[in-house]
């Protein structure tokens, strides 16, 4: 959508009335609806009896099409949408800023993270990530950012893992997340966060006796690179925590930053993987660890099953697993050429609508795909937290579960969500749902024919179109919310 001198003009005045009054939430939501989030007066739906390629595209490589996307990606194609969004920086997304902007402490330093309640810390932590995916223009980027966090998950509850997760996020997943993959892994190494949850930071050899502290090289070799059956040895488990000693994260000074401790470190000769790490090495035994572990075959075969899975199906396909992992390799673990790899082969063309959405995703496109204008507040996230999937609240190393069927147990709150939300019970949520039917066309005539294949991107089957014809023309929210109920919306 391009604005016009005026418009850009009446948005910049409305912006200043809203600074100093951060908390007035409908004026931003008027700056940000005239900047881009509205629904355009036309929405096209196109029906098939299969799922549309390029909504399928975008079902997976966003968190749900917003009014109107589906109409640009085909104006534009997949091709030149990818390179859009593989370089985010490129893309405005100043509206969703602008709504994100209040979540002050995600952009502070550990130090100061420190003055602030749990409570405070946790509720910016989880809102930020719930409306950045919703609003963000850059949504590969916010669907990587969900892939790597579970994939380099911390547990914001343990010890002071909430006063650190807020850096990490900034300063280790979403810088990283379309980068190089061994600068992603190097990052969380030394990222504080990391330090204090997987105890990376008790981890030191001051004297004879002392004993490395193996915990973040365990999970660093089974679940970061190589995989539990990538070839290497408890050995190898050993040196690699040797080599990993003497990294801190400072209680007083700058507190909250990590640094490196020489005299808590081994600086004796190690061996990982079969090559040697020479004695006195320091600090740089972190950087050769990361090298050798980064570029050991088993890594981009590991990387490549779980992108796999994530994106094309719970049982990867061999022969695409094989494709993607070659790419990793030949690129150095460059994320963006492994990502475009992956989404123009022909396993992912032929996967449309056989992945089940877990609790985050169904949410996010639910609210994405009405237009929901919401800053998701405490009754939006007691049904995330329901449906077992609120952001940074898995205790174990592993993150969420990226299959189905831990999920079938949420559809009772699926339901209750998706009614909820049309019949405008979560406070301080709203949809325009009558810009939404004038925008899809025929939605009233066709019996909700058109409106299902907006949500769904086909026809609906017979057994589908009778459900619909049993909602009353005058009930347009029962029939939406019906539709985001149906075990059609919640596959993708």
């Amino acid at each position: 959508m391009k604005l016009s001198r005026r418009s850009l003009l009446q948005s910049a005045l409305l912006l200043g009335a809203v600074s100093p009054l951060v908390g007035c939430e409908h004026l931003s939501s008027e700056v940000t609806r005239r900047l881009g989030e509205e629904v355009p007066e036309k929405v096209g739906a196109y029906p098939g009896d299969s799922i549309d390629p390029d909504f399928h595209f975008l079902s997976r490589t966003t968190y749900g099409c917003w009014p109107g996307d589906l109409d640009y990606l085909k104006s534009v194609g997949q091709q030149h949408w990818l390179e859009e969004q593989l370089h985010p920086d490129t893309i405005d997304d100043k509206a969703c800023m602008l709504r994100t902007r209040r979540f002050e402490t995600l952009n502070l330093d550990a130090g100061t993270c420190y003055e602030f309640k749990k409570t405070a810390l946790q509720d910016d932590l989880v809102r930020h990530a719930i409306l950045t995916a919703t609003y963000s223009k850059r949504q590969l980027l916010e669907i990587m950012v969900g892939f790597w966090s579970d994939h380099l998950n911390i547990y914001s509850q343990k010890a002071d893992c909430i006063y650190l997760k807020g850096i990490d996020d900034r300063a280790v997943i979403r810088s990283h997340a379309l980068g190089k993959f061994k600068d992603l892994i190097r990052a969380s190494a030394s990222s504080p966060a990391m330090l204090v949850y997987l105890d990376g930071k008790e981890n030191k050899k001051s004297k004879p006796s002392d004993v490395p502290n193996e915990n973040y090289a365990r999970e660093l070799l089974e679940l970061h690179t190589m995989g539990v059956h990538g070839g290497y040895s408890q050995h190898d488990v050993s040196e690699v925590a040797r080599c990993l000693t003497g990294w801190r994260v400072r209680d007083r000074w700058r507190r909250g930053s990590s640094y490196f401790d020489l005299s808590m470190h081994d600086q004796s000769r190690k061996k990982v993987l079969g090559q040697t790490i020479a004695a006195l090495g320091g600090s740089t035994d972190l950087d050769k660890v990361v090298e050798i572990v980064c570029k050991h075959p088993s890594t981009a075969t590991h990387i490549a099953t779980k992108l796999v899975r994530h994106f094309v199906a719970e049982q990867p396909p061999a022969s695409l697993v094989k494709q993607v992992a070659a790419t990793f390799a030949a690129t150095d673990g460059d994320i963006r050429s492994v990502l475009t790899a992956l989404f123009m082969s022909d396993e992912f063309r032929a996967s449309a609508g056989q992945k089940i959405k877990r609790p985050m995703h169904f949410v996010i496109s639910s609210l994405r795909a009405t237009a929901s204008d919401t800053y998701a507040h405490k009754p939006m996230l007691e049904y995330l937290s329901c449906m077992g999937e609120l952001p940074y609240q898995h205790p174990t190393p592993d993150g969420y579960p990226d299959v189905g069927r831990p999920w079938l147990g949420t559809l009772l709150w699926r339901w209750n969500f998706a009614f909820a939300l049309l019949n405008g019970t979560i406070p301080q949520t709203h949809i325009p749902l009558e810009q939404l039917m004038s925008a899809v066309p025929g939605t009233v005539a066709s019996g909700g024919s058109p409106l299902f294949s907006y949500f769904i991107g086909r026809n609906p089957t017979s057994t589908e179109l009778f459900a619909l014809s049993k909602i009353p023309a005058a009930r347009p929210d029962l029939l939406v919310a019906l539709i985001l109920s149906s075990p059609a919306f919640q596959r993708y």
